[in-house]
């Protein structure tokens, strides 16, 4: 290569301060065994083949993306160094450190580093005047996978901790999904070699031996101790620099030494809902809410990453993945739900599959608004049998959306009864001013010892003795815990419930047919039945039914009366038949006719659709239009008919 005049160089680094290649860089994540965190039980599984290196693609046209090495005002990076290094082929320390705006002393301290390393060494002169030289031993070179050639159909920016990332969707020609590319932001070899050399110390300025990372409160603390140290180390050595970059680096550490990875910066896309590993040798994919699964450019840069990562989890919330126990179920902090098994479990080698719930819990106004979820009248037919205490069940098949649509219903429940919820993991939220009568349960598994569960059913009987008014259960699935259920139901308390099953037949099916067999009589305790269907064609779920159970011909049986359904061909739903048994409820405990039940629920439709043209739809919004009409349904009514601004009559 040849040199290149220092005036010329100066001029180019400022031009491109980044010094790096506008194709974007991939790291694969680091390991829970090199961040500092011993590793728990048996030593993890590997699969017998390692990943095989990644296939080159060709570069595409250049993106157009603001710098992300270096932010405006900063001094240049110590990639930027080496370049000059490498141009230059001999230089002095306080030569280089005035082109690239450092102090020397913070120069000579992050090559001392690197030089531990075997990177570089500085060769000092006999002479204590004369500055030392710099010599390139190991030229780093970092793992280079740019975005494949195609149509870029969608761009958008996530953030986690402050270390941002860009997310590209392309259209591939020979590829019928998407892909989804995660420009990770990156700042050279030689940085994230001097970020690996600071880990150790940050670690040892925030040991976690003695903290329950399964406490939110104690994680949170951490956190905001591991920033502060980050952020010190970070400076010490290079410097000041702008409060971005600071804080990115500090993110970065953070991810690397306590969490996940570049895995945390999927995890904070809101468009995904699952995070998948299946091995080494394929990519990380990715169910998108709006693409539906699609193959990504993040690998995975072995087997033993991948277990380690299953361990890290399990750690944080007392479970352990080993070769003896090659199956872990866990939850993270956030409440996204991780199932982690082991080669040879998973033959072609350790998988890991991360379900994220949605940081903003859907809405009865996001179902009938933007989502198109279902039609307003059904939901003003369920908002008027959840406000009278009706029990319903939610049915439907995996990821079709059942936790989301009971989370929407119970923001109809009036604020002044008890809630008791009980859940494998907390997933339902409720509105602010309803939580102060609201106990949430969860269910803890046995320890390694096998001692210390607290079973679904466990929870459902100590909920009886709590004096509930609305007991909800996150997932109905033994017969014992079916019949506390509906022996909850026939001691008047109201009762909701998830099962799996596609259609309201289904559930009657399922709920009076072994294992669970609850007798005919029994299930007539229920009063309704939602079925949700996620409809794969457009990657969208709906509310496929509603349904009444309803007395058969004889005592011993029971059948099901539809009432909305919906139909695929013109996407809308249709009323099958009127609620008869509905009606017959309300009429008998609320003394309304059928026609004050018609006018009650036409109301109830003006009002949602005010919300949803409004767009007042976050749950707390809609927890103050439900509070709003409860203490006053005259006034949110009239207010609904004059279109009036629902922030200043509803708070």
């Amino acid at each position: 290569m040849p040199e290149i005049p220092p005036e010329q160089l100066d001029n180019e680094m400022k031009a491109n301060p980044s010094g790096t290649d506008t194709r974007y860089y991939i790291s694969p994540p680091t390991s829970a065994t090199t961040s500092g965190i011993p590793p728990a039980g048996a030593p993890p599984a590997r699969a017998p083949e390692p990943a095989p290196a990644a296939v080159p693609i060709p570069t595409p046209p250049k993106l157009v993306e603001r710098p992300l090495s270096v932010a405006a005002g900063d001094s240049l990076t110590i990639d930027d160094a080496i370049r000059i290094i490498q141009q230059r082929k001999d230089i002095r320390l306080d030569e280089l450190a005035r082109l690239v705006g450092w102090k020397q002393p913070h120069l000579e301290k992050a090559f001392k580093l690197l030089e531990a390393r075997g990177i570089l060494e500085l060769q000092y002169p006999p002479s204590l005047v004369q500055s030392p030289r710099i010599n390139i031993l190991q030229p780093l070179q970092e793992k280079i996978i740019p975005p494949p050639q195609g149509n870029v159909i969608e761009t958008y920016v996530s953030s986690a901790d402050r270390v941002e990332s860009t997310v590209q969707i392309i259209s591939l020609a020979d590829e019928q999904r998407p892909f989804y590319h995660l420009h990770v932001q990156t700042y050279g070899p030689y940085t994230n070699a001097l970020l690996d050399e600071m880990r150790e110390g940050v670690a040892a300025q925030v040991p976690i031996e003695n903290i329950d990372l399964s406490d939110a409160e104690q994680a949170h603390s951490l956190k905001e101790k591991f920033q502060v140290a980050a952020r010190s180390e970070i400076t010490k050595l290079f410097g000041n620099l702008s409060e971005n970059l600071l804080a990115s680096m500090a993110g970065q550490l953070l991810h690397q030494l306590y969490g996940l990875g570049e895995l945390e910066l999927m995890l904070a896309d809101n468009y995904l809902e699952e995070v998948a590993i299946n091995s080494s040798k394929s990519p990380v994919t990715v169910y998108h809410l709006k693409y539906g699964w699609m193959k990504s450019n993040l690998l995975m840069s072995g087997e033993d990453s991948i277990a380690n990562l299953s361990s890290q989890i399990g750690r944080k919330v007392g479970r352990e993945i080993t070769n003896l126990h090659p199956i872990m179920d866990a939850h993270l902090l956030s409440g996204d739900r991780v199932n982690a098994t082991l080669f040879p479990i998973s033959s072609l080698g350790n998988t890991l599959t991360i379900r994220r719930f949605a940081r903003k819990p859907w809405t009865i106004i996001d179902f009938i608004g933007k989502e198109k979820t279902m039609s307003t009248e059904m939901a003003a037919w369920l908002w008027i049998s959840m406000q009278y205490e009706l029990s319903i069940l939610v049915a439907g098949s995996t990821a079709a959306g059942k936790t989301s649509a009971l989370n929407a219903l119970l923001s109809f429940i009036p604020a002044h009864q008890r809630v008791i919820t009980i859940e494998d993991v907390r997933e339902l939220n409720l509105p602010d001013y309803m939580k102060w009568n609201w106990v949430p349960l969860t269910t803890r598994n046995p320890n390694p010892e096998g001692s210390g569960e607290v079973s679904m059913l466990n929870l459902l009987i100590s909920s009886l003795r709590m004096r509930p008014d609305r007991l909800i259960v996150g997932e109905m699935r033994t017969r014992e815990e079916a019949e506390v259920l509906f022996e909850a139901m026939h001691t008047g308390h109201s009762v909701y419930a998830t099962i799996h099953a596609d259609s309201a037949r289904q559930v009657l099916r399922r709920l009076i047919e072994p294992p669970i067999s609850i007798p005919p009589l029994e299930v007539e305790a229920i009063d309704l039945v939602l079925v949700q269907y996620r409809d794969r064609k457009s990657n969208s779920r709906k509310s496929y039914e509603i349904a009444e159970i309803e007395a058969g011909v004889t005592g011993e049986q029971v059948g099901i009366n539809d009432v909305y359904r919906w139909v695929a061909r013109g996407d809308t739903w249709e009323k099958v038949s009127e609620p008869t048994r509905l009606i017959q409820k309300l009429n008998l405990h609320t003394g309304m006719t059928q026609r004050d039940i018609e006018n009650e629920v036409a109301d109830r439709v003006t009002i949602l659709n005010w919300l949803v043209k409004r767009n007042y739809s976050n749950i707390n919004q809609v927890g103050n239009a439900m509070r709003a009409f409860y203490a006053d349904p005259k006034r949110v009514k009239e207010a609904a008919m004059a279109d009036q601004d629902p922030v200043q009559v509803l708070g």
